[in-house]
């Protein structure tokens, strides 16, 4: 077999990439709830025959690098050698994040060899659980959240029994149904891949993409000077604040992330399982080295992350977690980067989830984004573990039974600076009838800190008619009453001049 040279190694990562990108435009297209085909909270991936992780999409960080363990989570499956079935799960302990992210992984075989797996998450509107939409606020088990999937085969008969567990079952149906036209998609991709090389020269390809991933990785952390930095921040727990302790290791090409000494574990639903904390650390210390090396699993190589277990970045079932997949990642990337001496963005997705018998809504909100050395943060945008969008005015008042009374930048709530902070963004919804809301919020105590010698930025606020609400909250609105929510802003860089 002839050794693959540096256009084969660009050609098969462009024709991997272009694979992944694709699944998504299915998926997006495919859907049918605002979630996914709106704010496009999901994901799409590609893994080699061994589930290890070879591209992804540009999606989701939060979903990404937690998605080999639900590959793996797969393969640990006697029955998932020999079978072409494709395979859904959502467990957090089992490879998901939390309940409503759904992971559908169908097995490529080429001439009866499995050459690799095809994989997409989405977060479903609803899951089932205590409270529509499956992101209660004050959940203390997992169970309250919704229904939980340990890896097992996907077939039309499974979709109706997990969908009559969930609210609105049409619509989860459809959304399921996306997520495996997607795998097809990405399925065919793979075996034209392995028709037009072989499938001896798609594997030392794939280990290339692997291995080229890992080297740019290396000679990034070999660049940082060695030595242990350390950061310390806290969650905003319903019952007080939680604190997360990190210590950052470079030694020489390698880098150990260490959370050792943070809280344990607790009643609430700010716990992360391991595969949220492993994710949330990938994505910090792409954004440390070089975006534009290849997102696959040769990039976490050099990377080893402790959490210990019991703690709350390792949880153990059956502890809620709902809150450790969004606000709890936010705060480990948060750490990251802040040990490294970034200015830190607003580090929450400030999730708001509405309903009723009748629909479900979800969405996360943009917020500002802290500043550069060289450059301002970028105001209203979706930072650090979303990188979804936004659902546009039009598309959320045509669907819910919701008026948007204001949506507007949040002037002057980004951190003073030589390089300011971005601002974040202020989001006025008011009720058209009766429904249930649900918040899970950070940063409304503790600023977004800046960085050598810039300001913090604004804490955001939550307000229901004109009055504060905790950052976890949850209860009822009538018609005509209003929920106005504050994003924070980013910390500024650099003394101000």
């Amino acid at each position: 077999m002839t050794a693959l040279d540096a256009i084969d190694l660009q050609v098969i990562t462009g024709a991997l990439r272009a694979a992944c990108d694709e699944m998504g435009a299915v998926l997006v297209r495919s859907a049918h709830s605002a979630n996914i085909k709106e704010r496009r909270d999901c994901s799409t991936a590609l893994f080699d025959a061994d589930g290890q992780m070879v591209m992804q999409a540009e999606h989701i960080p939060v979903h990404l690098g937690a998605m080999p363990d639900a590959v793996a989570a797969v393969l640990a499956e006697p029955e998932a050698h020999d079978s072409d079935a494709d395979w859904i799960l959502n467990d957090p302990y089992r490879g998901g994040t939390h309940l409503p992210d759904i992971t559908v992984v169908t097995p490529v075989r080429v001439d009866g060899t499995l050459v690799g797996f095809a994989a997409t998450r989405a977060h479903h509107a609803d899951v089932g659980g205590r409270t529509p939409g499956s992101m209660p606020a004050d959940s203390t088990t997992l169970a309250e959240e919704g229904v939980v999937i340990p890896p097992r085969p996907l077939d039309d008969a499974t979709i109706d029994e997990l969908v009559a567990q969930m609210r609105q079952p049409a619509q989860r149906r459809a959304d399921l149904r996306a997520q495996r036209a997607a795998n097809r998609a990405g399925a065919l991709r793979l075996r034209e891949l392995a028709a037009r090389l072989g499938p001896d020269r798609l594997r030392a390809g794939t280990d290339a993409v692997l291995d080229y991933a890992e080297r740019r990785t290396r000679a990034c952390l070999a660049a940082l000077p060695d030595g242990t930095r350390h950061a310390t921040d806290v969650l905003e727990a319903r019952e007080g604040d939680l604190e997360l302790r990190l210590a950052a290791t470079v030694d020489g090409d390698r880098l150990v992330l260490d959370f050792t000494g943070s809280a344990p574990q607790h009643e609430g639903n700010l716990n992360c399982p391991p595969s949220v904390t492993k994710s949330a650390a990938y994505f910090a210390v792409r954004v440390l080295t070089d975006p534009d090396v290849p997102p696959n699993a040769g990039a976490h190589r050099p990377i080893e992350v402790i959490a210990p277990r019991g703690c709350l970045l390792h949880a153990t079932p059956p502890h809620a977690v709902v809150g450790g997949n969004v606000e709890t990642s936010s705060r480990v990337a948060d750490l990251v980067l802040g040990a490294f001496g970034r200015a830190l963005g607003q580090g929450t997705m400030n999730n708001l989830t509405l309903g009723n018998d009748a629909f479900t809504y979800y969405e996360t909100l943009g917020g500002g984004q802290g500043a550069c050395p060289d450059a301002p943060g970028p105001s209203g945008v979706h930072v650090a573990m979303s990188n979804t969008l936004n659902t546009p005015v039009e598309a959320l008042e045509l669907e819910f039974p919701l008026r948007v009374v204001r949506y507007a930048l949040r002037r002057g709530s980004g951190g003073t600076g030589a390089s300011p902070g971005g601002d974040g963004v202020i989001r006025e919804l008011e009720a058209l009838e009766p429904m249930t809301f649900s918040l899970l919020t950070e940063r409304r105590r503790h600023a977004p800190p800046g960085a050598a010698g810039g300001a913090p930025g604004a804490c955001g606020r939550n307000l229901l008619d004109g009055e504060d609400l905790p950052p976890k909250s949850t209860g009822m609105l009538d018609p005509g009453q209003r929920l106005r929510i504050e994003t924070p802003g980013g910390g500024g860089y650099g003394q101000p001049g």
